[in-house]
């Protein structure tokens, strides 16, 4: 079985990657192409394709492509209507980025809870005033998508004896750390009850938009909204309207409509919110755990089993 690691492997990865598999099971036929005008003559009798991205051409050359292992977790970026009519299977890294972006949502948390801001501010006037900050303790963070980044969330709030509630497409399958879940359509009963929203749930045809402006209203005031999920899940233009009309406490933002945010959006120019550049995932463990995950969907392909986050 061939396998091939193609060019459209983000930051460089692609050798990394390859070194990774490499080492652990040098038994595999893997190739790392690096050049993409390579690529075409290269996929023609490749089974298996390890990539970010997949273009057109690409798919159409791959005759005996069986199965494309994505590196990311969302995979909105492939055409999943052409890998199913090309028989080919898609699956994800969907689970590799909960500790990092846990981590990130948790640091957003105690952002706005323990006024860093507001300390960073001073600090540039070289002022002293100080403030009271509040207890995550005494806040309820709802979360939009309980799956493992979610679940992660939601874990890593406990400790800090934070009320976590959440909606999951599947609420009989909801970890020990969430207090209340709720199906989808139990959105409206956490959206009122949330000092914190998280979204955390892919975008698909339904989450497109989710978050508009009546989900806005819906929060308190004083509620901070969290999205580290994708940026077409929140209507940009109702957020910023909320933002100014101040009917949100804040907003800290790891994703956006347009990425890169476009230099005159108002968003970079507001106190009450945070915005980190789509990093939220990242982590000095990415690539061993995109091979973590690629290897054991190696062995179930090769025996004929199920494979590990499939989407196609």
């Amino acid at each position: 079985m061939r396998v091939i690691v193609t060019p459209y492997v983000l930051s460089g990865g692609g050798k990394i990657l390859t070194d990774e598999i490499r080492e652990r099971r040098p038994d595999i036929d893997l190739e790392h192409v690096e050049d993409e005008d390579e690529l075409l003559g290269a996929v023609d009798d490749a089974d298996v394709l390890v990539t970010h991205r997949l273009p057109d051409d690409v798919l159409e050359a791959a005759a005996d492509l069986e199965w494309v292992q994505a590196l990311s977790a969302g995979t909105d970026f492939f055409d999943h209507d052409a890998l199913a009519d090309h028989g080919v299977a898609l699956t994800s890294v969907s689970g590799i980025h909960a500790k990092p972006i846990g981590q990130q949502v948790l640091g957003y948390l105690l952002h706005f809870e323990r006024c860093f801001d507001r300390a960073v501010a001073q600090q540039h006037r070289r002022e002293w005033d100080r403030y009271t900050g509040g207890e995550l303790g005494d806040r309820t963070v709802g979360i939009v998508g309980v799956g493992a980044i979610g679940s992660k969330v939601a874990d890593y709030c406990r400790p800090f004896d934070a009320r976590v509630i959440g909606t999951k497409r599947d609420p009989t399958d909801a970890p020990d750390s969430v207090d209340e879940i709720y199906g989808t359509d139990g959105l409206e009963s956490v959206l009122a009850r949330s000092d914190y929203l998280v979204l955390a749930c892919p975008l698909t045809d339904e989450t497109r938009g989710l978050i508009d402006a009546d989900a806005l209203a819906a929060l308190s005031d004083d509620a901070v909204l969290v999205n580290i999920a994708r940026g077409g899940v929140v209507d940009q233009s109702a957020l910023v309207d909320a933002l100014e009309a101040d009917e949100l406490g804040g907003a800290a933002l790891d994703v956006f409509e347009e990425e890169p945010l476009p230099e005159e959006s108002p968003l970079w120019d507001r106190d009450d919110v945070l915005v980190t550049p789509h990093m939220a995932g990242s982590t000095p463990h990415y690539w061993e755990r995109c091979a973590d995950v690629f290897l054991r969907n190696y062995d179930r392909f090769r025996e004929g089993e199920g494979l590990e986050n499939r989407v196609v």
